[in-house]
């Protein structure tokens, strides 16, 4: 009995002196927080206008007899674009020289009349009155000379305009009509086509009436040497941005009383041609540079009702929940307004895992700055 009894003790001593295992402790991933200048965009959806964007009419009616380039290509100014019917305005120009020729013929005589009459005039072989005759007729025959080649002029300058020349250097587009199509029909002429100048190109769009306020603001209370004009990207519509910048230079005269909305235009070089008309774009606009702004990815950020929360860990590696307000968001990041300082650790991957006063073991994530 007394063996058994010691082996008994002897069991239960082992098993009092084995130690607790300890739990581990949960592994998150933080993030550490750092003040760096955030600039402040926003958008704008824009339409893209060549620099000069010019309609091709016919000035004259008549059939549409040729068409003399390739659609969709560039032409060069002064280059023949289309020719149409002429043979009716070379038969009116025909037809005027030889009422030119008339007049001359007429202003000749009454020359020669004049000149045979003045001598004699002035020996009183013819009387007064027959002299101021043959003045008259000469006078009224040098104003028909004059009229009849003003109307020669205008009847050539009409035919001049069966045939229709590039007035820039630019792209053409698709032509609106066929050979044989009998344009230029008053008081709604055929626009034949339209060549727009896209070297440089323009984008319109519009910005609301507290926008404006609130830009007008801000370049007011900037120092004066940042008071420039800002430049300005172009994000397109694959989502990709446009390599040049662009700058404003036209802000409407007014605010539209039905929208609210005041147009702005800025240019955008365009050297290679990428851009053309009718393109929609957004532009961008840098509005604001914070000083000293905290940004943590949004996955960071937790909101319930209208609040936001993040998990910083503190001394000891203890996490405390902490409220924050926030301000735009900036790419995937947030901006952080007030709650965080430069140098703290922000729980960025296990947030399921934590909670006030958890102890954790915290492994550091780096993020890039912003641009």
């Amino acid at each position: 009995m007394c063996i058994t009894g010691c082996l008994l003790l002897a069991v239960v001593s082992c098993k009092k002196e084995e130690p607790q295992k300890v739990a581990p402790l949960p592994k998150v991933t933080v993030i550490v927080t750092a003040a760096q200048e955030v600039p402040l965009y926003q958008e704008f959806v824009g339409q893209i206008f060549g620099l000069n964007d010019i309609a091709i009419s016919a000035r004259v009616e008549g059939f549409l007899e040729g068409i003399h380039f390739q659609e969709g290509s560039e032409v060069e100014k002064g280059q023949l674009l289309y020719t149409l019917e002429s043979q009716t305005s070379k038969e009116k120009v025909a037809a005027q020289m030889s009422r030119v020729a008339e007049a001359k013929t007429i202003s000749a005589n009454a020359k020669g009349d004049l000149r045979r009459i003045k001598p004699l005039a002035e020996v009183k072989a013819v009387s007064q009155s027959d002299l101021d005759t043959a003045v008259a007729m000469y006078e009224a025959s040098v104003a028909s000379v004059e009229a009849a080649r003003a109307n020669l002029r205008a009847l050539q300058i009409q035919l001049g305009y069966t045939k229709i020349y590039s007035p820039i250097f630019g792209i053409i587009g698709k032509t609106q009509a066929k050979v044989g199509d009998f344009v230029g029909r008053n008081p709604n002429p055929v626009i034949l086509n339209t060549v727009s100048q896209v070297d440089t190109v323009l984008v319109n769009f519009f910005i609301t009436e507290s926008q404006y306020l609130e830009f007008a603001r801000l370049r007011a209370q900037a120092e004066p040497s940042k008071q420039e004009a800002k430049q300005f990207e172009l994000i397109l519509a694959d989502e990709s941005v446009y390599e040049l910048k662009g700058k404003a230079d036209f802000l409407g005269r007014e605010v539209d009383p039905t929208t609210g909305a005041l147009l702005v235009q800025a240019s955008f070089p365009n050297p290679e041609k990428l851009l053309r008309p009718g393109q929609f774009a957004k532009v961008r606009i840098e509005v604001e540079v914070v000083k000293d702004g905290i940004l943590i990815p949004q996955r960071c950020v937790s909101e319930l009702q209208g609040l936001f929360s993040v998990f910083v860990v503190g001394s000891n590696n203890t996490v405390e929940r902490r409220d924050v307000k926030v301000g735009p968001k900036v790419k995937e990041l947030w901006l952080i307004v007030e709650g965080l300082k430069p140098g703290e650790q922000v729980v960025y991957e296990g947030l399921q895992m934590v909670r006030d006063g958890t102890v954790v073991e915290p492994a550091v994530k780096e993020i890039e700055p912003v641009n």
